[in-house]
């Protein structure tokens, strides 16, 4: 069974860098086939998919937020993680860690509980 678990701070001040982690256990994040997505999800809205980092290590970007995001990863922690730069009230939002075997979200089948995250002064 691979469990997920999204860590970091809840509260970001504007135009400071939000940064999570996720740990994974029950399964290598370098197993082969599978991408470990960030997902979040504005109050009120839909799932947005952020990026993800794949097994090879290559990562993806949403078009949408590449310019200010990066994703990385520990294979020594099992551990990969999520960085977005200059944040506003906007990116509040609970976000999510998920494996998937790709980057659409009906192709993930392990998600972690999600982490609130507001971005306010």
């Amino acid at each position: 069974q691979v469990q997920l678990q999204e860590s970091g701070p809840g509260l970001v001040k504007p135009s400071q860098t939000l940064s999570l982690t996720c740990t994974v256990s029950g399964g290598s994040i370098t197993a082969s086939s599978y991408f470990w997505n960030w997902i979040r999800q504005p109050p009120g809205k839909g799932l947005e998919w952020m990026g993800a980092i794949a097994s090879d290590g290559i990562t993806y970007y949403s078009p949408f937020l590449k310019s200010h995001t990066s994703i990385s990863r520990d294979t020594s922690k099992n551990q990969f993680s999520l960085e977005l730069t200059s944040v506003t009230p906007e990116d509040t939002a609970v976000y999510y860690c998920a494996r998937g075997i790709g980057t659409a979200t009906d192709e993930y089948d392990y998600w972690g509980q999600g982490t609130q995250v507001t971005v306010s002064s």
